[in-house]
C-alpha cells in the first residue's frame, strides 16, 4: 500500500471509531431533575462520579455491565460525571472512551454543590460515588462505592 493510501486508510478508520465513540452530553440541574423524576416502568440507576475519584473509577465498570446484563429489560443507567465542564474535552471524554463505557454519560455542569445536592437527595453529603435506584414504586440513594455483587443485589430489589 502506498504512503497516501495508506494514510487515507487509517484517516477514515479513526474517522469511524470517532463517530461510534461515546458521547458525553453536558447538562444543567434542571435537565437532570427531569430525569431523576421520571415515572414509568422503567428502573433507573444513577450513579454520580468523576475522574478522580478512585472509588468511582474503580466501579464504574459494574455500571456500565448492567447495561449489558440487563440489556432488553426496563433497565437504564446513567452516569453523571461531576467533574468541571472545562476539563470535558481533556478528561472526560478521552476517560469514557479508553474505558469503552457504553452506557449514557452526561456531565453535570453546576457548581456551588450546596445549592443543587439535596435537590438531587436530601440525606446526599456530597461524598462520592453516589448512587440513586429507583422506579415508579420505590427510590432509594447510597453513598458508598459498590462491589459488582452488592450493586446487583440492590438493583434486584427494584425487578419484579
Amino acid at each position: 500500500m502506498t504512503r497516501p493510501k495508506f494514510l487515507a486508510a487509517a484517516a477514515l478508520l479513526l474517522w469511524a471509531t470517532a463517530a461510534h465513540a461515546q458521547q458525553v452530553t453536558v447538562i444543567k440541574l434542571p435537565e437532570l431533575q427531569k430525569r431523576l423524576s421520571r415515572q414509568n416502568d422503567t428502573t433507573y440507576v444513577v450513579n454520580f462520579w468523576a475522574t478522580w475519584c478512585a472509588p468511582c473509577v474503580k466501579e464504574l465498570p459494574y455500571f456500565d455491565q448492567l447495561s449489558t446484563t440487563y440489556a432488553g429489560k426496563k433497565v437504564k443507567v446513567l452516569l453523571v460525571s461531576l467533574d468541571y465542564a472545562s476539563q470535558l474535552d481533556k478528561k472526560v471524554k478521552p476517560f469514557v472512551l479508553r474505558r469503552g463505557l457504553k452506557s449514557e454519560v452526561v456531565l453535570l455542569n453546576e457548581t456551588a454543590p450546596n445549592a443543587w445536592l439535596d435537590k438531587v437527595d436530601g440525606k446526599w453529603s456530597g461524598a462520592l460515588p453516589f448512587t440513586l435506584i429507583y422506579n415508579k414504586q420505590k427510590r432509594a440513594a447510597f453513598e458508598q462505592e459498590f462491589t459488582q455483587a452488592e450493586l446487583t443485589a440492590q438493583l434486584q430489589k427494584f425487578l419484579p
